[in-house]
């Protein structure tokens, strides 16, 4: 059963990654397709300002969900780092409760503006504008899901103690391994006659 439920959650992680890559191509194609046609004919496609727009917006929303899977939001974690480990896991603990709150304040807030947004009709598509913002009932539910997830890990003790610090910057542990390697060839450089 778990086995299957991994799967599931891998395949709508994977899902997820598959739209945002659509989404890129379609404004990489439609925005390119359209400078082409302004500059060598002098025409363009009305679709090409209101698609990519609408294309972005779901990557903002689709692309939370996977930089919260992955831990790759930005943060600051210099408090964090300088608790021990039961601080570290209450302030971890509380951060996953406030994201959980604010992903449901999420979804509430696209419930409450569900006949309003489903009313409107984009200007150029004439689709009906719940197409675009209604992704945000999906990282609404995505993200309250992951966070209670993370919350119940917490509880049953499955949580480990390098999860606990939410940022992982880019570069940082090749930029330590640098500095230590600088004070050992220091040390190794002074400790010679």
């Amino acid at each position: 059963m778990s086995s299957l439920l991994d799967r599931m959650v891998g395949g709508f992680y994977r899902l997820i990654e598959i739209i945002l890559v659509l989404c890129m191509s379609l404004m990489l194609v439609m925005v390119f397709g359209n400078v082409v046609l302004r500059l060598f004919f002098n025409t363009g496609i009305d679709l090409s300002e209101e698609l990519p727009r609408f294309a972005f917006v779901w990557m903002t929303f689709l692309g939370g969900i996977i930089g919260l899977h992955r831990r790759s939001h930005l943060g600051v974690d210099m408090v964090v780092q300088a608790l021990p480990v039961l601080g570290r896991r209450v302030c971890w603990a509380i951060s996953q409760v406030i994201m959980f709150i604010c992903a449901l304040f999420i979804f509430y807030g696209t419930w409450m503006q569900h006949d309003i947004i489903a009313g409107n009709a984009s200007p150029v598509a004439q689709i009906s504008m719940l197409w675009v913002y209604g992704v945000s009932y999906v990282t609404g539910a995505a993200i309250a899901l992951i966070c209670l997830s993370n919350l119940v890990r917490l509880v049953q003790g499955k949580v480990p103690d390098n999860e606990l610090i939410d940022v992982h910057e880019e570069g940082l542990a090749e930029g330590l391994e640098a500095e230590r390697d600088m004070k050992a060839q220091q040390m190794a450089g002074g400790a010679k006659p």
